[in-house]
């Protein structure tokens, strides 16, 4: 299991994670790719918009440059990671410079405590020393693995998008 850039060398298996975010009834991926992904020619151009990411480039209005991994076991797509590389006030409230993803049945099965101990390594190597994490307060699953992965609770507070859990963890 490894963080890797996205690669078409992965297409196949990360067309079966959208199909599965479709099966659920989501109208788009949890990474917020799919803007891009209807945007682009073709899977090698989807690939190479996400990685031009951490140049700041093909960001809506408002996002900050960051940098997205694919966690994948061998040939398969787990989930992904999206490291921002500065912060703005929304994030620092809400978000941190850390969010991740992983796919639907692919859950429960120790993945999100990984690709958050892998993401919080690629931070370090990005000059990032102290990192805000946050979860949706009734979000179980999430509380454990920041927690596991050294979180510590700041507070819980009400955001635009509803009360969180709002940690930090020193690298």
């Amino acid at each position: 299991m490894k963080l890797v850039l996205p690669s078409v060398e992965y297409e196949q298996s990360f067309r079966g994670y959208l199909e599965e975010l479709k099966n659920l009834g989501r109208s788009k991926t949890e990474m917020d790719s799919e803007r891009l992904f209807k945007l682009s020619k073709d899977f090698d151009d989807f690939t190479q918009k996400l990685r031009a990411g951490a140049a700041g480039k093909f960001l809506p209005k408002g996002y900050v440059p960051h940098t997205m991994y694919w966690l994948v076991d061998g040939d398969k797509f787990i989930g992904g990671v999206d490291i921002r590389h500065t912060l703005t006030p929304h994030l620092l409230n809400v978000g941190g410079p850390i969010g991740y993803a992983i796919r639907p049945t692919e859950r429960k099965k120790g993945y999100g405590s990984n690709i958050l101990k892998l993401a919080l390594e690629k931070a370090k190597e990005l000059g990032i020393t102290k990192v805000r994490i946050t979860c949706d307060t009734h979000n179980i699953g999430s509380t454990k693995i920041i927690e596991k992965n050294g979180g510590v609770l700041d507070d819980v507070a009400e955001t635009p998008d509803g009360p969180k859990r709002r940690y930090w963890i020193t690298l």
